[in-house]
């Protein structure tokens, strides 16, 4: 297949400039023929003035992934285009000439034919999955029903910027200690391999018995210094057994269930988890999705395989012919103010303007730990500090205190 550039002119006399894929020529202009446009110019490009030239070096590179800024950009672009009535193969081969990600770029190439093909919009999407997930789909197959396409687009970029705010959040939290546990790690190790090592020969010329604590140091040291290679490979290899098992389905549910288990830091992650699932379900259902499809569409975008789980049991009992309340009750993983929101939202059928409010005050109350994190996190940090000057204070200061009261004597 050929790559053509072309001059076009629309129904309102608009000129349009673009590039498509084409048999020939004479396809090409049944293609924007198809598109109700006027070919006034189409010209074969070189495989040198085409990018896909380079296709045998571009293959060996890896493919940028599409990140969850392209897909927002994407959203709000495809609004605008709807909204404006653009026909849509026309305004996807202009996204995918004009985005700066190849993937996507790609992506968007391959739904336009689809399309030209006479495949529906859903299912057009939906066979690209690693960029659109089942919640955008299921979103896509409302407005594609109900003939408001561009509705749909505006609620996925409406939550996917808001998914965005709150993973930033996530981030946020778990920065700090992160690195407060890789800065003391450090100093432990510049510790004992660099700063003990020097106090052991002062002490071993001294020729003095040396209190347990002491030998206890110099005997961690002398192991680390001995032994550093094949410490440092054993902490990489557990690294990589580390990600080896939460990339498994059992160690990623363990560890997704463990980190929401730590003090404080686990209520924060466990409530910003909370508002993007709420706020996911919220939006589906004021959407026009029905109950049980959108759990099922929200439940993979949670980010936390141990909510997904009960999000899927919740589906299950719906299915069974159980109210929401009692489904998300049973699963023990939501709060009581969630609970109560569901209660009211069945009571009165606004089930999704209540899992909007509860989104919106957990995105606050989220917010404002965040902002008071340090607080949090300053007195276990002074504790560590204070941990590492007394075992410094009983192995290294007790000796050298001892060798200046002999040397007084």
């Amino acid at each position: 297949m050929a790559h053509f550039s072309y001059r076009a002119k629309t129904s309102d006399g608009r000129t349009l400039n673009g590039e498509l894929n084409a048999d020939s020529a004479e396809a090409a202009a049944e293609q924007l023929d198809a598109n109700n446009l006027i070919p006034l110019q189409i010209e074969r490009l070189s495989r040198a003035q085409h990018p896909s030239g380079n296709a045998s070096l571009a293959a060996l590179l890896p493919k940028p992934k599409v990140t969850l800024n392209d897909l927002i950009l994407f959203s709000r672009q495809m609004y605008s285009v709807t909204k404006a009535g653009i026909p849509l193969i026309q305004g996807l081969e202009r996204l995918a000439e004009s985005t700066p990600n190849p993937t996507l770029a790609g992506v968007l190439r391959d739904i336009s034919r689809d399309l030209e093909s006479g495949r529906d919009v859903t299912s057009s999407f939906a066979r690209h999955p690693k960029v659109f997930n089942s919640l955008y789909i299921s979103l896509l197959r409302v407005g594609e029903m109900t003939g408001q396409l561009e509705k749909s687009f505006e609620s996925m970029h409406n939550y996917l910027s808001r998914d965005r705010d709150t993973i930033n959040k996530i981030k946020t939290a778990t920065r700090y200690p992160l690195f407060v546990v890789v800065a003391i790690g450090i100093a432990i190790a510049i510790l004992t391999i660099v700063v003990i090592p020097a106090f052991a020969q002062l002490f071993s010329s001294a020729n003095m018995e040396l209190p347990l604590p002491t030998r206890i140091i110099l005997g961690v040291s002398a192991f680390a210094v001995q032994w550093w290679q094949h410490i440092l490979v054993g902490l990489i290899a557990a690294g990589f057994a580390f990600k080896y098992w939460t990339n498994t389905a059992s160690g990623r549910l363990r560890w997704d269930r463990s980190i929401l288990s730590i003090p404080r830091i686990g209520n924060i992650l466990l409530r910003a988890t909370l508002a993007r699932f709420t706020r996911a379900f919220g939006i589906a259902l004021k959407a026009g999705v029905p109950i049980t499809q959108a759990l099922a569409g929200v439940a993979p975008t949670t980010g936390n395989t141990f909510i997904t789980q009960k999000i899927n049991t919740m589906q299950t009992g719906i299915e069974r012919g159980e109210s929401v309340l009692r489904t998300a009750a049973a699963t023990g993983a939501f709060t009581p103010i969630i609970l109560q929101m569901i209660a009211v939202g069945e009571e009165t059928g606004q089930l999704d303007d209540m899992m909007m409010e509860v989104a919106d005050f957990y995105d606050r109350e989220v917010a404002y730990d965040i902002d008071n994190l340090s607080s949090i996190i300053e007195p276990i940090l002074t504790v560590a500090v204070g941990i590492m000057v007394l075992i410094l204070a009983l192995g290294v200061f007790l000796p050298m205190w001892d060798m200046t009261q002999l040397a007084s004597r």
